[in-house]
């Protein structure tokens, strides 16, 4: 019987947990779990869930010890689970969706993304549905999406004003224009459209 640090059961009946089908836990989500582990788990679990030769898990250990906040042991930990259960494709596309949300990943970067590796890591997020004809044409006033279309914006003047400031970005792409329009092309694979407003207000725009 596995237990977690907390004395908690690794099961699948404990809320939290994964499963290896990546129907019900997809590779993403695997992959923070892992990721996430606290260090006492993330110690235990290196040297039970990988193959590592026992002195290199114990050199990760050591080295994580002398600098906790880089995270190695479960940033390695993640990557041996991952591409063990998964595939290294896999954890390459986890390791993307983290860095859209967490790190500095570029428009080039979001809009290569596989879509549903995209929708699984945005999963959560407050999601609008907007009908594909809205977009006909020379495509949407963007003030017009982000406040009527959506409710991103309680108000096209409060839209207006925080685009203006440049706190706004379309795909990792900063929209600094209220007279811009966004058209389909501006959609990952003419699909999904990822809103941040701020720093840690992040929204997801979908073609119904």
């Amino acid at each position: 019987l596995i237990t977690k640090a907390d004395g908690s059961k690794f099961g699948k009946t404990e809320s939290g947990n994964v499963w290896l089908d990546p129907e019900k836990t997809s590779p993403y989500q695997f992959y923070q779990f892992w990721i996430n582990a606290s260090d006492a788990d993330a110690e235990r679990y290196i040297k039970i869930f990988t193959f590592l030769p026992e002195e290199e898990v114990m050199a990760i250990i050591a080295a994580h010890a002398e600098n906790p906040g880089a995270r190695e042991l479960q940033k390695r930990l993640a990557k041996e689970v991952t591409c063990l259960v998964h595939s290294e494709s896999d954890y390459d596309q986890a390791i993307r969706s983290s860095d859209i949300l967490f790190g500095k990943a570029g428009r080039e970067e979001i809009m290569s993304m596989n879509i549903k590796t995209l929708s699984q890591a945005l999963e959560g997020v407050e999601t609008f549905d907007l009908p594909a004809d809205k977009l006909a044409g020379n495509g949407i006033n963007i003030l017009e999406l982000l406040a009527v279309e959506t409710t991103i914006f309680p108000s096209k003047g409060e839209a207006r004003k925080i685009v203006q400031a440049g706190g706004l970005s379309l795909n990792k792409t900063k929209a600094s224009d209220p007279n811009a329009s966004v058209t389909l092309d501006d959609f990952v694979q003419n699909q999904l459209l990822f809103v941040q407003k701020g720093k840690k207000n992040y929204y997801l725009i979908r073609i119904a």
